[in-house]
């Protein structure tokens, strides 16, 4: 489970920017949406960020959409390859500046206790400076890889612990260009160091999952030939009122994104005779497809045990079923977690679902930078008799000046 990401000089967040999932001491719902996984520490599986357009909530998501795009091996091949992410763009020196990223996770290990890892990352233009890993196996860390740029290459060093052989050492060191993560490196390698590939195997199979955004959704990640999700899915899509009582892929299409879904939509004719009739993708409302696809990926997250980020999740939904989403994901999932942006504030009163510390906001200055800030930063919101009524009056900020 994710702890905390903290990122540096990225897009319009200039200065250092902390987003954090630990919850605070509100026994509220702590049933569905808490997970302890150390003592005193208690992390939630949901957060909400609320701003105006252009105020930066889609580029707190795009912090995981570039360590995805980063720790894929596939994306940069050539030393001379660009690394995928933003410096802050709006003054003249922070594209001369580095980047800085860190992200706190923890990861089940085979004793089912909690461990926990932070990955750090500095980057200035195409090159990794320092890229370091640590684990939390006691009290104090333990330095599972430190590397640094020197005199034109990336020198690392691995612990002690890990008993990395000098061959597979040199080979890593070898494979290691200077724009890509040692994680990459590493897959290039025919080796097994279990500890970084427990945390390779977290990063692609449960981190880092495709961001999803309104209109570029991947269904070639939801796999309805599992009757398991399929039946899911169509359940999701029945409680949203939809007639549609089956969906089948469209075998004949020559790419999974074209027209790929055929939907069967069961009406009853004048004799209270059922009549079914079958309709492409493209035919279908932006709603039922946002909604197939969003139920979609909600379970793989909950089976995969994962995160997964979504930009404006109320695009083309109605409120209710937002709700009855998220009602879906706390019941459901155990130590999933889910991050989105939205417009909606109708969630800010539903206090039998929502907790005041999934909720944070995001500004901007008069610079272009942007800030991010938890809702539980405010005093007195025990005495706010609607949060709802306050976001609207711009009480939180995080509001357009109209």
């Amino acid at each position: 489970m994710i702890a905390e990401i903290t990122f540096k000089n990225f897009f319009s967040f200039r200065d250092e920017t902390t987003f954090s999932f630990e919850a605070d001491n509100d026994p509220a719902m702590q049933q569905f949406h808490v997970v302890e996984v150390e003592p005193d520490v208690k992390l939630l599986k949901l957060g909400i960020i609320y701003g105006a357009n252009a105020s930066g909530k889609s580029n707190v998501l795009k912090v995981w959409e570039f360590f995805q795009e980063f720790f894929d091996s596939g994306k940069i091949v050539e030393r001379n390859d660009p690394i995928p992410y933003t410096s802050f763009m709006l003054d003249k020196k922070s594209h001369e500046q580095p980047s800085e990223f860190a992200i706190t996770f923890y990861i089940k290990d085979q004793t089912e206790k909690y461990i926990k890892y932070k990955y750090s990352l500095v980057l200035l233009g195409n090159t990794v400076t320092s890229e370091t890993l640590q684990a939390y196996f006691s009290t104090q860390p333990t330095a599972i890889f430190e590397r640094v740029y020197n005199h034109g290459i990336s020198v690392i060093k691995f612990s002690a612990k890990l008993k990395v052989p000098a061959a597979v050492r040199d080979e890593i060191t070898i494979k290691c260009l200077p724009n890509i993560s040692i994680f990459s490196a590493y897959r290039r390698v025919n080796t097994n160091i279990p500890v970084l590939e427990e945390v390779n195997n977290y990063l692609h199979n449960k981190l880092l999952l495709p961001l999803i955004t309104p209109g570029e959704l991947f269904p070639q990640h939801i796999n309805i030939h599992s009757r398991q999700q399929k039946e899911n899915i169509l359940q999701f899509i029945k409680e949203a009122d939809f007639n549609i009582s089956d969906i089948q892929r469209n075998e004949k299409t020559e790419t999974p994104f074209d027209n790929s879904y055929y939907y069967t939509h069961r009406i009853t004719d004048k004799y209270n005779n059922p009549v079914y009739y079958n309709f492409p993708e493209d035919m279908e409302s932006a709603g039922t497809v946002q909604a197939f696809r969003l139920s979609g990926y909600i379970y793989e997250v909950i089976r995969n045990k994962g995160f997964i980020a979504i930009d404006e999740i109320e695009s083309s939904l109605h409120p209710k079923l937002i709700e009855f989403l998220l009602v879906k994901f706390l019941k459901e999932s155990e130590t999933e977690q889910l991050l989105f942006t939205t417009h909606y504030d109708g969630l800010l009163a539903e206090e039998d679902l929502i907790r005041k510390d999934n909720i944070w906001f995001t500004t901007k200055n008069k610079e272009g930078v942007s800030e991010l800030y938890p809702l539980t930063d405010f005093r007195g919101l025990n005495r706010l008799a609607s949060l709802q009524k306050a976001y609207q009056l711009g009480k939180f900020g995080a509001i357009p000046n109209i």
